[in-house]
């Protein structure tokens, strides 16, 4: 593959060399991280080495570290493909390296740890924004065409199909927040929509228009609060029975995926009007139209026909100790692997929905420049920083400071989870650099994203962390 063909060309040279690594490789263990990204990463390189007749086996990790890694050396493959994951662990990777225990290759988007190995590809390193232009599964599938293009010459398999999990990954990780993707992840989308994976529309930027019937979708959109509309299941009852649109069909409700394109446009209309007759801001009503991304091949009106929808679905999955199934979802299953996604989503739903409204009840911490909540046991460690960033906005909670939540890991270890904001970032805010100095101060360790991060810190040492996370943001914000 030239360069000008490559999906990212400022990374093609760092794919190169990671694909020469894996086609010289006589087995492969493909470690990933559990979330959306982790298992859409780990399935466009688990295809991608099938397609190159690479021998692997695929393993999932909650977190990785000195332990998880030193499980992963124990394995005793001579190759190690870490994907979603695996940079800010780089120095302790490069020991085992040095050790000889196995050759890493890495592809992710985190912030690098001070060290180096010669199969690295991560957009960090070429001034691409890990954060919000490239995610893990991008990176991952950069590294599958650079891997197509070495290992087969038969342009069915030049793994261009693979730009819709890339997109879904990209997604889970709120790259497209703003409203699109942007940066390198263009490129990809491009890719997709070029070879029929994917299709690229503006539509109204709320969560659930594939499966949630019209009262469900309007009452839960809560990233532009609407009164009268957002958790008011009276209010959108009568919103829409005052609408000029069929919202019914044979007495059950339509979804939005049933609407024809001009019933669309009317609700649409209908509810920016309510929105500006109850005093949302302008810049928020803005925020109701964005990028939807639409896997073609997958039929509509299911969990898999839209980049948001399939992400949580995969969130579902490995976040309850499931990533077999949701990996699986991602390969194509779609019968018994599907199925126990979809149980595993309602229950993902409901988990979601008390822990908000737990957060809400209990209010958060307020510090200088920060928030926070300890949910101890209430909450799971594998969702609080979901939960944490759904709650930015709600009741009692502000979207003008970064939020911090603890959760119990263990009966020693509690898991940090922070999250922030666009404009936040753009004010200075590196919750990466954070979380990660905090967390180490108190005898932990953490690291991630400017506008997300997570760590883990001994029991007991919570007030300061808070104490020097504050500091630090305080520091950051100016």
């Amino acid at each position: 593959m030239a360069a000008a063909d490559a999906p990212v060309p400022e990374l093609q040279a760092r794919a190169d060399a990671c694909a020469a690594r894996l086609c010289a490789a006589d087995r492969v263990l493909l470690a990933s991280h559990i979330d959306a990204d982790g298992l859409t990463s780990a399935a466009i390189s688990a295809t991608a080495l099938e397609r190159a007749a690479i021998p692997f086996e695929v393993v999932f990790e909650k977190q990785l570290d000195a332990d998880s890694i030193a499980a992963i050396a124990g394995r005793e493959y001579g190759t190690v493909l870490f994907t979603d994951f695996g940079s800010g662990q780089l120095d302790i990777v490069a020991e085992h390296e040095r050790d000889g225990d196995f050759v890493p290759v890495i592809a992710d988007h985190h912030q690098p740890a001070e060290a180096d190995t010669e199969c690295h590809l991560n957009p960090l390193l070429e001034g691409i924004d890990g954060a919000s232009e490239l995610s893990g599964a991008g990176a991952s599938y950069v590294l599958a065409r650079a891997l197509a293009a070495r290992s087969t010459a038969d342009e069915r398999l030049d793994n261009r199909d693979l730009a819709a999990l890339a997109v879904v990954g990209a997604v889970g990780d709120m790259q497209a927040s703003e409203g699109a993707l942007h940066g390198a992840n263009e490129a990809i989308v491009a890719e997709g929509i070029e070879a029929g994976a994917l299709e690229e529309t503006t539509d109204l930027a709320i969560y659930g228009k594939q499966t949630r019937p019209l009262p469900k979708l309007l009452e839960y959109a809560s990233d532009v609060r609407i009164p009268g509309i957002t958790n008011d299941e009276r209010g959108v009852v009568s919103f829409l029975d005052g609408v000029d649109v069929s919202c019914r069909s044979g007495g059950e409700w339509r979804r939005w995926v049933d609407l024809s394109e001009g019933e669309k446009r009317t609700l649409a209309s209908a509810l920016v009007k309510r929105a500006v007759s109850r005093g949302v801001p302008a810049f928020k009503i803005d925020r109701l139209v964005g990028t939807s991304y639409l896997l073609s091949e997958e039929p509509v009106g299911t969990e898999l026909r839209d980049a948001s929808e399939f992400s949580t679905l995969l969130n579902a999955t490995a976040r309850y100790d499931r990533a077999d199934v949701g990996l699986a979802v991602c390969l194509g299953d779609r019968e018994a692997a599907f199925e126990r996604a979809k149980r595993l989503l309602t229950n993902h739903r409901r988990n979601l929905s008390e822990g908000i409204q737990w957060v809400e009840e209990r209010g958060v911490t307020r510090e200088d420049t920060l928030q926070w909540f300890d949910a101890g046991d209430e909450i799971r460690e594998t969702i609080v920083g979901i939960i944490a960033g759904m709650s930015m906005g709600a009741d009692g909670v502000s979207r003008d400071v970064p939020i911090v939540a603890f959760a119990e890991k263990s009966d020693t270890e509690t898991k940090v989870s922070a999250r922030g904001t666009g404009p936040l970032v753009g004010r200075g805010l590196d919750l990466s650099a954070a979380v990660g100095e905090a967390a180490r101060a108190v005898g932990g360790d953490g690291g991630g994203h400017d506008v997300a991060a997570g760590a883990t810190i001994p029991t007991g040492t919570e007030s300061e962390f808070i104490e020097r996370a504050d500091s630090i943001v305080g520091d950051q914000l100016g």
